[in-house]
């Protein structure tokens, strides 16, 4: 039987060329009147995106203050720096200039302004934001899919410790898409962010659901066309077409469309690589690149249907002669491709050797995150967690 659901997206959508000098006129729209322009590093102010973002808001009157410095996985101490900054400034309207880091960050301060006591308490779980200051974002790197979805991940220092909070009170007004944007990033953090996009799809396909084959449909042309696309920007990263098509696909896969009727979906591999961002700070979608094979293998016996519609509809797989060997096969091509790419599949390949003791570490801070329960497609326990990080190694 199918199920219900619910599905919201409010954020307004500009793509294409040179949209980013609309970002003063779309603020205007909101009514923000002092803006925190929150970005990451040198290259927006370098690139002369800032300035031209600077020069649409002072054509409409719009005051601001800045805060750059959001580095990848998004540190806590930053986002109660913006708070403080926003308080004392009378910020109204915080526009996000960057990637997931950096509209995460933006989204935990928007929290964090309007809602009394500390922010991190959101991301433990402790209690639940009433508010969020609005927010819209210009976007530079096709990956997170943050620039239309409910979620924000920070990480606090204090422990390594990298933790989700999800509401729709931090869903953006807006968000202007100018692939064009995306031309200058290096090949790793492109390849990244295919990763990411094609993970945030795979989450919500594979589950214990009766899904709507228009949803599974949906989900898996979108994961051919990012698989496409990827292979195209390895040779030829200033190709448009690619760039546009990663971008678009990076927002529906993360918009809440591809999770129509699925019940929400696994999102195992994504709590297991937080742990590893926590710990020992990797690109995400390398992360996810590096654990999703191990994963696969542990977990398919329990969805079989799944990973053989996947292996077959996705990846053009020629059904073996059995279930099994079809699924082993798939899982191999995704694997090739992530190779492709130059995109890790396994610890080692990402750079990191974590110790049994790490793994433990990790393993159990996961089970508490989660609540013992990590996934759906088989609801895994700390000692499966274990497995799974090993047989990464």
């Amino acid at each position: 039987m199918y199920q219900n659901f619910e599905y919201y997206t409010p954020t307004k959508v500009i793509f294409g060329k040179g949209t980013e000098v609309q970002a003063g006129k779309l603020v205007k729209e909101q009514k923000g009147r002092k803006v925190l322009i929150h970005y990451g590093g040198k290259s927006a102010v370098a690139s002369g995106l800032i300035d031209r973002i600077l020069k649409s808001l002072e054509s409409e009157g719009i005051s601001y203050v800045m805060l750059g410095g959001v580095v990848p996985n998004p540190r806590l101490s930053l986002v109660y720096e913006g708070i403080k900054l926003c308080k004392e400034e009378g910020v109204d309207f915080i526009l996000a200039v960057g990637g997931g880091s950096v509209i995460d960050s933006a989204k935990a301060i928007g929290y964090g302004v309007v809602n009394e006591g500390d922010v991190w308490d959101f991301f433990e779980g402790r209690r639940e934001a009433s508010a969020c200051l609005p927010l819209g974002v210009v976007l530079t790197i096709a990956a997170a899919g943050s620039e239309m979805s409910n979620g924000c991940v920070i990480t606090n220092e204090k422990g390594g410790l990298k933790r989700a909070y999800d509401t729709d009170l931090c869903r953006p007004r807006f968000a202007v898409m100018n692939p064009e944007l995306t031309m200058t990033l290096p090949s790793y953090q492109t390849a990244s962010g295919a990763a990411d996009i094609l993970m945030h799809t795979m989450e919500r396909y594979f589950n214990q659901s009766d899904n709507m084959n228009i949803t599974d449909s949906l989900s898996e042309a979108l994961m051919r066309n990012v698989m496409k696309y990827a292979r195209i920007l390895v040779d030829d990263p200033k190709n448009y077409e690619a760039r546009a098509e990663i971008m678009w696909a990076g927002s529906l896969s993360h918009n809440g469309l591809t999770g129509c009727g699925t019940g929400g979906g696994d999102w195992a591999s994504h709590n297991l690589e937080h742990e590893l961002g926590g710990m020992f700070d990797v690109a995400h979608g390398a992360g996810l690149a590096a654990l999703w094979g191990s994963w696969a293998r542990y977990v398919n016996h329990a969805a079989k249907d799944r990973f053989v519609r996947f292996a077959i509809n996705v990846l053009g797989v020629v059904p073996g002669t059995t279930e099994e060997k079809t699924i082993e096969k798939g899982i191999r091509v995704m694997e090739d491709f992530y190779r492709s790419i130059h995109m890790p599949t396994s610890l080692g390949e990402l750079g990191i050797s974590p110790t049994d003791e790490e793994i433990e570490q990790m393993a159990a801070s996961c089970e508490q995150a989660t609540g013992g329960a990590n996934g759906c497609v088989i609801p895994l326990k700390k000692e499966d967690m274990v497995q799974i990080y090993k047989m990464a190694r």
